[in-house]
């Protein structure tokens, strides 16, 4: 049992999380009063620049098709597929949760080392999130606008939102990124901390996301399940979509494998700065698509990419002997 809790304690903390929001809501507005999930998100981005080996990307910057794609398929047309599809489907709360998350950028850490378990192309995981992450900063705020403008004209400070991500995003990467070369050779003993570190800040976004909004989550009953279920199946679609593309532009089998699984990724962390700064207030339920989504790839890309792997062994099997 200690075996299985140690390997997947992910996921037993979202369950502890999400029963402690329901059994202590009141602890969320005290995360929120000391501003103790502020203080977590700066270091998780902090972490990020002290750790994002940027040197390796070189060789992809003269290879333009791959990372102009993911970009396309990151940042427009997936927040217009999935806003086409949910305002089909899913009441308007829901609708904007789709939204925040459709629009925010690629994960760091997690597409990466996803990408190295399916034996994909690191450098170029690693270019489409340096560039997905600094260029979704400045598109969020118009994606969102524009989106959501079709829904009842919910108006946004695009201005504040611009600086405010530009803030708690870009400068404690950057940060990080500067401090970098002085702690280099120290950081390799310390990656697994900072790992458990940055996954502790997602559960505490989940808690502070569910404390939120305990008795609007009862209230809606299986249209909460609904939602789960329809992130499910965009994420699906997503990766399909991404594995036709990079075949369709031609990627050899290691960028297709950062590709599909990389370009297909959003993070909630992103996700919660906008919901919290901007939608909290008046639509506590909308992270709630982001948490689905976030659960969905963490599940589903752990089998691609163990698929992708297989995939990439079987190769070398075949080319070995000669």
């Amino acid at each position: 049992m200690m075996a299985f809790l140690k390997k997947n304690w992910f996921f037993a903390g979202i369950l502890f999380v999400v029963l402690m929001a329901f059994g202590i809501p009141s602890l969320g507005q005290w995360v929120r009063e000391y501003r103790i999930l502020n203080v977590g998100i700066f270091l998780a981005f902090f972490i990020t620049g002290l750790t994002l080996e940027t040197s390796s990307i070189g060789s992809e910057l003269r290879r333009f098709r791959a990372p102009v794609a993911a970009m396309i398929s990151s940042l427009v047309v997936i927040p217009l597929l999935f806003w086409g599809l949910a305002v089909l489907a899913l009441p308007p709360e829901f609708v904007i949760g789709v939204c925040i998350i459709a629009t925010a950028p690629v994960t760091v850490a997690a597409g990466t080392v996803m990408t190295d378990l399916g034996r994909g192309n690191v450098s170029l995981s690693l270019f489409i999130c340096v560039l997905g992450n600094f260029l979704a900063v400045f598109t969020i705020p118009f994606s969102l606008k524009w989106l959501l403008s079709f829904g009842g004209g919910i108006e946004l400070p695009v201005l504040q939102m611009l600086s405010g991500l530009a803030l708690t995003v870009l400068v404690p990467t950057i940060l990080g990124q500067l401090v970098r070369p002085l702690v280099k050779g120290k950081l390799a003993p310390r990656r697994k901390a900072f790992s458990i570190f940055q996954q502790c800040v997602v559960l505490l976004i989940i808690f502070n996301a569910v404390a939120s909004s305990t008795d609007r989550i009862l209230q809606a009953g299986t249209a909460v399940i609904l939602v789960l279920v329809f992130m499910i199946f965009l994420h699906s679609l997503v990766l399909a979509m991404n594995y036709a593309l990079s075949r369709l532009i031609g990627l050899d089998r290691p960028s297709t494998t950062a590709f599909t699984i990389h370009a297909s990724q959003k993070t909630l962390t992103v996700s919660y700065l906008v919901w919290a700064g901007y939608f909290a207030a008046q639509y506590p339920m909308a992270l709630i698509p982001g948490i689905g989504y976030h659960l969905t790839q963490t599940i589903m890309d752990s089998i691609v990419a163990e698929r992708f792997r297989a995939a990439a062994e079987r190769a070398a099997r075949r080319c070995g002997p000669g």
